[in-house]
């Protein structure tokens, strides 16, 4: 269940707001899996756990459906989004 609004700003975490900005300028891909793994700029994010985080959050998504284990573009949610704007005008 995916939701508008983003987590609490503690909870996201200095790697985790860098893997959202990721996904925000269009450099990542999910695979297609209930457990999905990011890839940034190709290669494998060095933290999958917070991956699922993200994703099971309804932070980031896939951009459109694929076969299991097909690695498609992600994006983020609008609650990704919020996230991403809260913590860079806090900054």
């Amino acid at each position: 269940m995916q939701t508008n609004e983003a987590p609490p700003e503690h909870e996201l975490s200095h790697r985790a707001l860098v893997m959202l900005r990721a996904v925000g300028s269009g450099r990542a891909q999910l695979t297609c899996s209930s457990e999905p793994d990011l890839f940034i700029d190709g290669l494998p994010c060095c933290d999958q756990y917070a991956a699922h985080d993200l994703t099971h959050a309804g932070l980031i998504q896939p951009l459109q459906p694929g076969h299991l284990g097909q690695r498609v573009a992600a994006t983020l949610t609008a609650a990704g989004r919020v996230a991403v704007e809260r913590r860079t005008t806090a900054a």
